[in-house]
């Protein structure tokens, strides 16, 4: 098997998460716009897809943190100890990551920003349950106003939680 087809092999922590994902999206999203949403027939079926595509899903947001994480260390390592220090308030890349020493830093410096990264995709996650949700109790106060404005659980879904987005990029 390619190494490439092992890194996005979702692992039991990545299955997991999927599973209390699923349970939340469950949860606000309402059985029947679960189900729908997720193309099956049954709210069984549907869950096990939800835990399957997000638990790739998972795998995929873990080895792209690491991935983007090393990359940013790769940037920070490259600068001269003056310009990293100028713009870490004074402090070598070893003292700004806890490292031992400066051959210990960059292992240090990846592993502290692939969890930023991780948390920063997991926070993504958790804006698509709070927009459900909302669009939940959208579409329980009236309808036809909902189908209306939104035509569909989807979309509103997926406009709130880019809505969202925004809001907390701007904070």
């Amino acid at each position: 098997m390619p190494v490439a087809a092992l890194a996005d092999t979702p692992t039991a922590t990545d299955k997991q998460n999927a599973a209390k994902e699923c349970k939340a999206l469950l949860k606000a999203q309402g059985s029947s716009n679960f189900t729908h949403a997720w193309g099956a027939k049954g709210k069984g079926k549907a869950y096990g897809k939800c835990v399957s595509s997000k638990a790739k899903e998972e795998a995929s947001e873990r080895q792209g943190a690491r991935q983007n994480a090393a990359k940013q260390c790769k940037a920070e390592k490259a600068m001269t100890d003056a310009d990293f220090m100028a713009s870490h308030g004074g402090k070598t890349l070893a003292d700004f990551y806890g490292a031992k020493n400066a051959n210990s830093s960059y292992g240090r410096c990846v592993s502290v920003k692939a969890k930023q990264n991780k948390a920063a995709a997991d926070q993504k996650d958790q804006e698509a349950i709070s927009a459900a949700k909302f669009c939940r109790g959208e579409q329980s106060k009236d309808a036809a106003t909902f189908k209306k404005a939104y035509k569909n659980f989807g979309t509103c879904v997926s406009k709130t939680a880019h809505d969202l987005n925004a809001q907390r990029q701007q904070s």
